[in-house]
């Protein structure tokens, strides 16, 4: 409707009948974009004008890149990021020491995982692009959980093969206070003994997605 480029004047009523919903939840949605800063509202008389911000616009250009990798090629994506090793906080251990989360590692990625995980800080334009460019992607799904009155959130997944010899994951999502320039690694044996690595050290992932992997997005 052209809120790519410029405000559109419109009400929840027509967005409703355009996309076949109620019109209360085109507001509910509307109000979630809005709180993402995907799009900016501002209420007039009879409606408001929306238009999609920046943000919201690249968020669109992942959807498109991951539409196209799923319906154009029946061939692999490869997804390849280098990051700096540094020492997190520990909060791995924890998190994958949950049996509900490690049920399903084994179950949907093939291996018991290391209680503990490979922190990598990204630092080229390169590796950031591409970080950013994974969640547009099929990913498999760690379904969250509740257990001893604390709540476990929903963790993305995606295989890789850490420095060409070993196979693991990339993780998100299993602690919020990591931004985009982190990525964080699994694997069935301790990946630092594995390959000898220190703090400072740089690690390469390569991210393997398969056009057929089913995505919970």
């Amino acid at each position: 409707m052209g809120a790519h480029g410029r405000a559109i004047h419109v009400s929840t009523t027509t967005l409703a009948k355009k996309l076949g919903i109620a019109q209360q939840t085109v507001s509910r949605h509307l109000i979630e974009l809005e709180r993402l800063g995907l799009v900016e509202r501002h209420m007039i008389a009879r409606g408001e004008l929306i238009k999609i911000t920046g943000a919201g616009i690249e968020e669109l250009r992942n959807v498109q890149l991951g539409l196209r990798s799923i319906l154009e090629t029946g061939a692999p994506t490869v997804i390849s990021i280098e990051g700096e090793a540094f020492t997190g906080l520990g909060e791995g251990a924890y998190y994958l020491s949950q049996k509900v989360y490690r049920q399903q590692i084994l179950e949907k990625l093939g291996f018991e995982p290391y209680p503990g995980t490979l922190n990598l800080r990204l630092k080229s334009n390169i590796d950031l692009q591409a970080r950013k460019e994974l969640d547009a992607y099929p990913f498999i799904e760690l379904k969250g959980f509740k257990s001893g009155g604390r709540t476990f959130g929903t963790v993305r997944c995606y295989r890789a093969i850490i420095n060409n010899k070993l196979e693991g994951a990339v993780v998100t999502a299993l602690r919020s206070h990591y931004d985009a320039t982190v990525v964080e690694v699994i694997a069935p044996t301790n990946i630092r003994d594995r390959f000898k690595i220190n703090d400072g050290d740089k690690v390469h992932v390569k991210i393997v997605i398969s056009s057929s992997q089913r995505s919970s997005a």
